[in-house]
């Protein structure tokens, strides 16, 4: 099934990922999949539509920096750089203090994660507050920016949030920050020099 990004989509959408369903939606990077990310089955189901290893955890797209202090702790000098970047292309591995999320996402003490800088993504996160939003690709391949190479390559999921063509950079870029030391997981949209403040 296949919806716009309306109210009427993202109300579909909401739906159907209350049910424990896979979604696809348009980020500000590329086409990313997601769901409930409380939801073991539907985690289970993105490993498999994607053949990624259980090795690789997940990250979640949030929809606020209040609902990542829900789930995670931020520091003083972390906040000072999520809130020149975020939302944006800036993934970030905190420490994670939700103990369902845990389980569900089979983390031990860490997780990633980012709020977006799509009208369409923030849309969805307004009523979910969190998803799983990995890109949308099978684990190794490139990822997509064209809705409809995304739709003939990806198999397997319930519905997809048609957000037209990204245009972007690539990528979101990782980082962890330890004792006020940025350290880059993987260079992307957002380059290093401008992380460095």
């Amino acid at each position: 099934m296949k919806v716009n990004c309306d109210d009427e989509g993202i109300k579909k959408i909401i739906q159907i990922v209350e049910k424990g369903g896979i979604v696809i939606f348009p980020t500000d990077t590329v086409y990313g999949i997601g769901c409930n990310p409380y939801n073991v089955n539907a985690v289970k189901r993105i490993y498999e539509i994607k053949s990624r290893t259980k090795l690789k955890s997940l990250p979640v797209l949030a929809y606020s920096l209040d609902i990542v202090k829900e789930i995670a702790l931020i520091d003083k000098f972390t906040e000072k750089i999520v809130e020149k970047f975020w939302p944006g292309p800036l993934t970030l591995i905190l420490k994670l203090t939700d103990k369902e999320l845990k389980k569900s996402l089979n983390l031990e003490n860490k997780i990633a994660v980012r709020i977006p800088d799509s009208k369409c993504t923030l849309k969805l996160l307004e009523e979910c507050k969190l998803l799983v939003g990995t890109s949308a690709n099978i684990s190794g391949n490139s990822s997509y920016t064209n809705p409809k190479d995304c739709i003939k390559n990806m198999k397997g999921y319930d519905v997809f949030l048609n957000g037209g063509t990204i245009t972007s950079k690539g990528e979101s870029t990782i980082i962890e920050i330890e004792n006020e030391e940025i350290k880059i997981i993987r260079e992307g949209a957002l380059k290093i020099k401008d992380i460095m403040i």
